[in-house]
């Protein structure tokens, strides 16, 4: 990054915020501000779970709670403990916030149309698509990599989704039990670490980091969900293991994968990965990768 960067995404903030009325207190002339808006929105036609709607947004829980009860006094919304777990609370809209969600809807489209209007076709479709890839590169910005625990229920999830992919698309399937999966506790620090991914809240992608003794550091299990392809996270998997991997010292970075799996084939490629013989007797890799990484100093964080 730098100062021409920061200028020009602080110089689109201020144009984006005036055109689309963010600024004043009654956002779309409804009577609340863009706040109440956005989470009356959010809420959608079957409710939404309390804790899952703030992770969605990114937004403190205090904030949260004085958003929807000032939606709760003007009847647009309930909010009630759900029957099986008490802790979790559900917002729901009534009548009055469905009818109140439909305004708004019709007031969105108007004011879209009016940025839309003044241009003229070309002018249009180069908008539209300039504003369809800002929003990817700004949803790729809201992904963050978490350590977890491998036993951690995002980490189950995203295993589970992984290995029912790789059964349907291995030629002949996949039994786990066939496979060289690492026990958790060569995924835990020091022997190696876990990592997910999260799009809003949401886990949508996993890799493991092994770190043997007396062998190479070797990448396991990584997965992107199909929702979150094209966001750049497999790279960002792949960055922050080969640090993380440097940091401890080594020289040395390791992989295999199926032959079905191109696209994983093809990034590893560009990352600098370059294909060696056999290292392993994984029964479901066919080619085996090792990318040389310069040691760093541990990190002091």
């Amino acid at each position: 990054m730098d100062g021409e960067q920061i200028e020009q995404v602080r110089r689109f903030n201020r144009t984006v915020t005036e055109r689309v009325g963010v600024l004043h207190d009654e956002y779309l002339g409804r009577g609340r501000p863009i706040g109440e808006a956005r989470l009356l929105w959010e809420v959608g036609e079957d409710g939404q779970d309390v804790r899952r709607l703030r992770e969605r947004l990114g937004l403190d829980s205090g904030y949260v709670s004085r958003l929807l009860r000032s939606l709760e006094a003007d009847g647009l919304v309930t909010v009630a403990p759900q029957p099986q777990d008490r802790r979790v609370r559900t917002v729901r809209l009534t009548d009055a916030g469905r009818a109140e969600r439909a305004a708004l809807d019709d007031r969105s489209d108007a004011l879209a149309g009016s940025l839309l209007q003044p241009l003229n076709p070309a002018q249009r479709a180069r908008l539209v698509a300039a504003m369809a890839e800002v929003d990817r590169l700004l949803t790729a910005a809201t992904v963050t990599l978490d350590d977890v625990d491998p036993d951690h229920p995002d980490a189950r999830y995203c295993l589970g989704r992984y290995f029912a992919e790789l059964a349907e698309r291995f030629d002949s399937g996949f039994d786990p039990g066939r496979s060289l999966l690492p026990d958790a506790g060569e995924l835990r620090p020091p022997k190696g670490t876990f990592v997910i991914a999260r799009l809003r809240g949401e886990a949508v992608g996993c890799a493991g980091l092994k770190l043997p003794a007396d062998a190479p550091a070797e990448i396991k299990r990584m997965w992107v969900a199909p929702q979150a392809r094209g966001l750049g996270v497999g790279r960002r998997f792949l960055a922050e293991l080969e640090t993380r991997a440097a940091r401890e010292g080594r020289d040395v970075l390791r992989l295999d994968t199926n032959k079905t799996l191109t696209a994983a084939i093809g990034l590893y490629r560009s990352f600098g990965f370059a294909e060696v013989p056999a290292f392993n007797d994984e029964p479901y890799a066919h080619h085996w990768f090792e990318k040389t990484v310069t040691p760093l100093p541990p990190s002091t964080a």
